[in-house]
């Protein structure tokens, strides 16, 4: 039976684990299982334009011995050129697995309904799994005992803060989000992640204070205020978000030896000074690597080697 990566909550916490620590195996050695993918290929099917997302996957494939094509928005417009269903059934025939950066999450779910090879979700609306296993492995890192681990994200309640969320909720680390009144993660997510978290003995704090939000945390978690497609509120956020900023005076509140995160690209000035993520602290450029690897394991895990 295939299996699909829509959103975090679609993994046990086992196979999260599971996931991680082969994650680090293929970091140490990244050339670790270079047949995986043999006379495989993956479809990247691209709505929005990326760095990270498509240099890592295409990397990825090329290494576990696999071949991947891109599709742009411009050759696959879901539901406009043709529908998504038939683009699923039809991309079924030719490849062995698909990674979809799409702008809605209806659209990876119908993708992955009507497929009969595994859908990897490489963004959408609402969720960013791999981002958030990635953000996993990565503080993993710094702290091995993730369940001693205080996370901060402070920014806007959007799609990679829901992944993070569940992630934190099904491992057993402890969360606090801090928004703009108007600007929490989606209730649903909330009540999900709530119920989980509750099974794996973590706590999740939702706040309006950035201050409360980094209080005391091993890890602050930033990201954009002005997401792609959100152009034209961005006056609005900017002066919504402006006390969100992470910087000097804020990070202060969190443990001496925090590390700062940010899922890039990041606009400096505005969620983040300069100084931060170009600080001692900041681990984002480690974070960005491992998008590689932990992608990797995922397509490995799919794939049921």
């Amino acid at each position: 039976m295939k299996r699909d990566l829509i959103d975090v909550k679609d993994l046990t916490k086992e196979e999260i684990l599971q996931i991680l620590a082969l994650t680090a195996r293929l970091k140490k050695d990244r050339f670790l299982m270079p047949e995986a993918l043999k006379h495989k290929s993956v479809g990247l099917v691209f709505q929005k334009p990326s760095n990270r997302t498509r240099v890592s996957f295409e990397v990825g494939i090329k290494q576990l011995g696999g071949e991947c094509v891109y599709l742009s928005p411009s050759e696959i417009n879901l539901g406009v050129r043709e529908t998504t269903e038939d683009v699923a059934r039809t991309l079924s025939r030719y490849f062995d697995a698909i990674v979809a950066r799409v702008n809605y999450n209806k659209d990876v779910l119908a993708l992955a309904k009507y497929a009969s090879i595994p859908v990897i979700n490489g963004l959408c609306d609402m969720y960013h799994p791999c981002q958030a296993l990635t953000d996993l492995f990565s503080v993993m890192e710094k702290f091995p005992k993730l369940t001693d681990v205080t996370v901060s994200y402070i920014g806007d309640g959007n799609n990679v803060c829901h992944s993070l969320l569940m992630c934190c909720a099904k491992i057993g680390v402890d969360i606090k989000i801090a928004t703009p009144a108007g600007y929490e993660p989606n209730v649903n997510v909330i009540m999900a992640a709530k119920a989980v978290a509750k099974e794996n003995g973590s706590d999740i704090v939702i706040t309006h204070s950035p201050i409360e939000g980094v209080k005391d945390v091993d890890v602050i978690y930033s990201d954009v205020w002005v997401s792609m497609g959100q152009e034209v509120e961005t006056q609005q956020r900017i002066r919504d978000f402006q006390n969100f900023q992470i910087n000097k005076d804020l990070v202060k509140h969190a443990k001496e030896n925090y590390i700062f995160m940010h899922c890039l690209p990041a606009h400096r000035g505005q969620e983040v000074t300069g100084e931060i993520i170009d600080g001692p602290h900041s681990i984002v450029f480690d974070q960005a690597e491992n998008r590689l690897h932990t992608q990797k394991a995922v397509m490995i895990f799919l794939a049921g080697n």
